[in-house]
């Protein structure tokens, strides 16, 4: 039954995200533009610190193949507000089996259609100077879906506790956002004022971006100095954990203090 549950709404979230075309134009469209916009007009004047042989589109494909699974996560978790008011969850919370399994059937097809969709970009990595192999794209895949695990879980967290899509909106754009930009994908901490570089370095997200750089250059020397792999895959599973927990726990209390259905088990 549990598997049953997880499978299902994980099938659902795919369903419902290829009969979106809009979903999948806005998932991929923005961080490309960005890419070629920032990254095309920013090549020729800026070199981030210690990346000198490359220039500033190599630098930032790391960051915006991470936003495509950020928006991705978004984009699937904002169903949930409009599911809580259509009544749909209320109905599957009632249903014979545990909350987890609820919630790891829509983080597992977020995360899906997170690093589906991701992968489309990575063809793109030679127009930045970065080669591809089997093992690079594996590795590659494999930390993708760790952060699009951990991003989907983290917007269940808000989605679970909003009443509205303008109110998921407002956090996310609080709140998401400017935890990508504080990342390492944006800009390097290296040479940023204290305050931000400091950000940088507590932030979860800059490691498992660290550990997609090491992804993307697995078997050759990193052009620019980064946590050590083995650091930032410890970080970026056990924040992925905790960001599940929580979507648990939210979940939980959205439900026992909220409608009356019963709470998640």
């Amino acid at each position: 039954m549990r598997r049953l549950a997880v499978y299902s709404l994980w099938r659902r979230e795919l369903v419902r995200f290829f009969r979106q075309r809009s979903r999948v134009a806005g998932a991929l469209g923005q961080p490309l533009l960005l890419w070629f916009v920032l990254g095309g007009g920013m090549n020729a004047s800026f070199r981030p610190a210690g990346f000198a042989p490359l220039g500033y589109l190599a630098y930032f494909f790391p960051g915006m193949v991470v936003l495509v699974v950020l928006f991705t996560a978004i984009f699937a978790t904002i169903a949930v507000v409009e599911d809580r008011q259509t009544g749909f969850l209320q109905g599957v919370l009632v249903a014979p089996v545990p909350g987890w399994a609820i919630l790891l059937g829509q983080v597992a097809g977020a995360t899906t259609l997170g690093v589906l969709q991701a992968l489309l970009c990575l063809p793109l990595a030679p127009l930045a100077g970065i080669d591809l192999s089997a093992v690079r794209v594996l590795s590659a895949t494999l930390v993708l879906s760790l952060l699009g695990f951990g991003l989907s879980s983290l917007g269940l967290v808000i989605a679970w506790r909003m009443d509205t899509t303008q109110g998921f909106h407002a956090i996310m754009n609080l709140l998401l956002i400017p935890l990508w930009l504080l990342s390492g994908a944006f800009f390097p901490s290296e040479g940023a004022p204290a305050p931000l570089a400091w950000l940088v370095s507590l932030n979860p997200l800059t490691y498992g971006v660290a550990a997609f750089r090491h992804a993307l250059y697995a078997g050759s020397s990193l052009p620019l100095p980064l946590p050590p792999l083995s650091l930032s895959l410890v970080v970026t599973c056990a924040a992925s954990l905790l960001a599940f927990a929580a979507a648990v726990r939210s979940a939980a209390a959205a439900y026992t203090g909220g409608s009356g259905a019963r709470a998640t088990r």
